[in-house]
């Protein structure tokens, strides 16, 4: 039995290694008690320390009529599959649903791609970038006049894929308590980068909030929701959209009296910009964090990774844990009776299946 502690515990989770959005999936399940076995080909090593954390890794070379037995077993027994090949594959593998959901009916059979088990684009390659382009995801960031910014690959591999994918998940476990049966997953980054867009999808046409590129309130064109650069070269940011947020914002701030009329004008926008832009290189970084932060200016500095570790307020909500000589993000979302936890790997993989077909 495993001693996990969270929501998750006593859950058993049979994960195909891969990259990106799969193993961020077993890894929010793990953080939350799940007991993950990670299947990988041999002579496989941990790539990312963070992402493959709390594994029990099993090597096995799925050619081999042995390794694909030994994964049928395992999947027997499993609450929980996740694969993140090409349509196809597992099939091929004689490791598909039909197969492994006939010897297990209750398995929840996930599925984690890019442009998802169907459709003319199913059988392509594609990245992150790929996938949120076709969506209007990408096309809304960056600036006016310039080619679209990736966002590094937070919007399509995590935010509509592994996110996606462990809703569907846990959408498909609580329904299996209803209905007693599993069922298959089809978690497409771009369905779920499609999702993310539903708010921007139902405020089309509105002229301050917009996906044209550098334009609306939210894209970059307002004074009070961007960026800017201070004496020292450190930015911060400011949502100030709230009218009284604004007001707290210019007032702390000392700006220019003319920025309290007409803040909602886009006539404005830019020449309010160059007098922010102008008042914040007079200050650094660490002085503007002095007259603002922790006000109702809506405010915050932009930092760095290793720098955000180490701000007061992640540190209070210990937003970052030490393991074994590592840093790591804490385990989330939070939960009051049974917290997750940062676990390590182990490679007892085989172990811990002979466990599960012995039910214990």
């Amino acid at each position: 039995m495993s001693n996990a502690s969270g929501p998750l515990s006593g859950l058993r989770v049979l994960e195909f290694s891969g990259i990106g959005p799969g193993p961020h999936v077993a890894m929010l399940l793990a953080d939350l008690g799940a007991e993950v076995v990670r299947i990988e080909r041999p002579g496989t090593q941990v790539s990312n320390p963070v992402v493959e954390r709390a594994r029990h890794r099993m090597a096995l070379d799925l050619k081999s009529d042995e390794g694909r037995a030994l994964c049928r077993e395992a999947a027997a027994s499993a609450d929980v599959l996740i694969e993140g090949f090409r349509p196809g594959v597992m099939e091929r593998l004689g490791l598909g649903p039909d197969e492994l959901l006939a010897a297990n009916p209750r398995l929840v059979y996930a599925r984690m791609t890019g442009w998802g088990q169907d459709g003319p684009l199913a059988q392509a390659a594609g990245h992150d970038i790929n996938y949120i382009a076709i969506t209007g995801a990408l096309s809304a960031v960056g600036k006016a006049g310039e080619t679209a910014t990736p966002p590094q690959n937070l919007v399509g591999d995590f935010g509509g894929g592994s996110m996606y994918c462990a809703f569907g998940i846990m959408a498909a476990l609580y329904e299996r308590e209803r209905s007693g049966k599993g069922q298959v997953v089809d978690a497409a980054i771009v369905d779920g980068a499609t999702s993310l867009m539903s708010f921007f999808f139902g405020v089309r046409g509105r002229p301050f909030i917009t996906t044209e590129r550098g334009k609306g309130m939210l894209g970059g064109a307002a004074h009070f929701y961007r960026c800017f650069k201070c004496a020292d070269g450190k930015e911060i940011s400011l949502g100030s959209i709230e009218p009284q947020f604004y007001a707290e914002m210019l007032a702390k701030a000392g700006a220019p009296e003319e920025l309290a009329q007409g803040q909602m004008n886009p006539a404005n926008w830019d020449d309010y910009a160059d007098k922010l832009a102008a008042l914040f290189l007079t200050k650094t970084q660490a002085e503007w964090c002095d007259l603002l932060e922790g006000s109702d200016a809506c405010f915050a500095p932009v930092l760095a990774l290793d720098e955000a570790r180490e701000h007061p307020h992640m540190k209070a909500r210990a937003a970052y844990v030490e393991h074994e000589g590592e840093w790591h993000t804490a385990p989330a979302p939070r939960f009051s009776r049974t917290p997750g936890s940062v676990r390590s790997s182990l490679d007892d993989g085989a172990d811990v299946v002979a466990r599960w077909k012995a039910g214990v």
